[in-house]
């Protein structure tokens, strides 16, 4: 008997197993390895026998029983029947899994003072209606009202004017609009900035809220002791000709869920005070609120350039 530890590179076992076995395992990975010998892609090749070699390295050090991969199997079927145009299960499992985190890291390389990027989430959609300067994006969303304003530059300080700016929220009650069965368009919009830059709009306050815990994602969740809950956020999407597209949210500080986000979203610089303000306030742009509180927080955008 031998013991041979997995490595990325070689596929090699962490188990104890005899010599013979070792070698019939290592010589069906170089089968499939060399199966894909004939792409024409050089980089479709790389990204298929890397693929292959960390898949079957996970299989021989955990020594996944044909059980297990059947229940794998089903899993992933129940996260495709889940999946259509308003539910995308899939991402949601990148998320929880820190796939997603780690993509937009590699892909966001640190520039400056630009924007930090994080998770695009499961539940942005096309088409959002476009608001002035000022409008409200809650569309009769549930929520406390909060004014959110802020500039768009680049990284020399320099006022970005007419970058587009999609915004989108859970409401109160921990839904995007598009978890409802009634096809509305609620708490998302876009806007663009003005000569200087700026840009301001009404929103609802944001929220904890658990991600859709009914699916495959959730039972996993439960199964291995993990919340569900996602910190207090509100999305944004910003673009303009020159700059690298940013997606990223804002979170509440003080939230009790910032340590924990389940989809690993969080990052210091995106934790901003959402100051609470009294029934009665006068409101920035003299909206009359009644005497219905509100909270309000300065989000200030820089955009890296574009990659040549």
């Amino acid at each position: 008997m031998t013991t041979d530890r997995t490595t990325a590179a070689t596929g090699e076992s962490a188990t104890t197993v005899s010599p013979e076995q070792s070698e019939r395992e290592t010589e069906l990975i170089r089968r499939v390895l060399r199966s894909f010998d004939g792409c024409g892609d050089e980089r479709l090749k790389q990204l298929m026998q890397a693929l292959v070699r960390h898949l079957h390295a996970f299989l021989r050090e955990v020594r996944l029983t044909e059980a297990e991969w059947s229940e794998t199997i089903e899993f992933l079927t129940a996260a495709g029947h889940l999946t259509d145009s308003k539910r995308q299960e899939f991402v949601l499992l990148s998320d929880v899994l820190g796939a997603s985190m780690q993509t937009i890291t590699m892909n966001n390389e640190a520039c400056g003072d630009a924007t930090e990027a994080t998770v695009f989430g499961p539940f942005f959609v096309e088409g959002s209606p476009e608001i002035e300067r000022g409008g409200d994006i809650s569309f009769g969303a549930s929520g406390e009202p909060c004014w959110v304003e802020g500039t768009v530059t680049d990284t020399e300080g320099n006022p970005l004017a007419g970058a587009r700016i999609e915004v989108w929220e859970a409401d109160a009650d921990g839904l995007y609009d598009v978890q409802y069965d009634d096809d509305r368009t609620a708490a998302r919009a876009h806007l663009h900035t003005d000569d200087e830059g700026g840009y301001r709009f009404w929103g609802v306050t944001p929220t904890p809220y658990p991600i859709p815990d009914d699916g495959p994602v959730g039972r996993m969740l439960t199964a291995v002791g993990r919340s569900p809950m996602r910190a207090s956020h509100l999305h944004f999407l910003v673009a303009h000709e020159g700059h690298r597209t940013l997606v990223t949210h804002i979170f509440v500080r003080g939230d009790r869920y910032l340590g924990s986000d389940s989809v690993f979203g969080v990052k210091q610089s995106l934790v901003k005070d959402f100051s609470r303000q009294e029934p009665g306030a006068p409101a920035p742009d003299g909206r009359d609120l009644g005497r219905t509180s509100w909270s309000k927080v300065r989000f200030d955008i820089v955009l890296a350039p574009a990659a040549p």
